[in-house]
């Protein structure tokens, strides 16, 4: 039929173009649609996904969203299937392992961006809070990446006992602390400021050190080595020690 053979070479027109965009100028040139639309485009080779790859996007509300999203989620919005969810699935795993073999490889990040960078997309769109611990090596090396305390909304228990009791398991060097606000605002909470403070303080005990506490929201994050607190949280110890302070 003229009319199904026109649809035909208009999709394939489409598919093609998203292909040499990608071959000329990378992944940076597509829109958050586009890279959804590509993706689906591998597990749907003869049709075309700009409206699942629209109502996905919808749905879930950012990329990482739906590379994360379970398969069952997934295969919820019209015209995506199993195949098309595996891809979108596979493609967030290969990320991650990318990402952790090459920071297992080598000294671990120099700043709090690439930590940021190195977390984002597994945590800016949990539920729940999360805190994280990055376990590093004498050489700065990572030796582990755990998940030690979750909570609701309202936060997470957090207790610096357990998160030293691991550091003198894996016998790590220092620690790098990392949890999210699922507002998407990574402000500090008094709360934050106090278990980070009991961290750095129960830390100097055991000489491991807290290089970093991130903070991960919507797009951005807040540190507390970039802001000078650590810095002020370990001043207060020495003072604390010296009996300057009040306990």
């Amino acid at each position: 039929m003229p009319g199904n053979q026109s649809w035909k070479h208009k999709t394939k027109g489409h598919r093609e173009r998203l292909r040499q965009k990608f071959l000329e100028g990378g992944i940076e040139r597509f829109s958050d649609e586009e890279v959804i639309e590509f993706l689906l485009t591998l597990g749907t080779p003869r049709k075309d996904t700009k409206q699942q790859a629209r109502a996905a996007l919808k749905r879930f509300g950012s990329l990482s969203a739906v590379l994360s999203a379970p398969m069952d989620k997934l295969t919820q919005i019209e015209g995506i299937g199993p195949k098309n969810a595996l891809y979108l699935g596979l493609v967030h795993q290969v990320a991650r392992r990318y990402l952790r073999d090459r920071v297992s490889q080598a000294p671990f990040f120099h700043n709090s961006r690439e930590v940021f960078d190195y977390l984002f997309h597994a945590m800016k769109d949990l539920k729940r809070e999360v805190f994280k611990v990055l376990f590093l090596s004498r050489k700065n090396e990572l030796i582990e990446e755990r998940d030690l305390f979750q909570g609701t909304l309202a936060g997470a228990a957090v207790y610096p006992r357990e998160i030293l009791s691991a550091a003198l398991e894996l016998k790590a060097a220092s620690l790098v602390l990392v949890h999210n606000h699922p507002s998407g605002d990574p402000a500090p909470s008094q709360d934050d400021h106090r278990i980070t403070r009991e961290i750095v303080w129960a830390s100097r005990l055991l000489q491991v050190q807290i290089l970093d506490h991130i903070i991960i929201g919507n797009g951005k994050y807040y540190s507390y080595a970039d802001e000078g607190l650590l810095r002020r949280f370990d001043a207060e110890y020495q003072r604390l020690k010296k009996g300057l302070l009040p306990p």
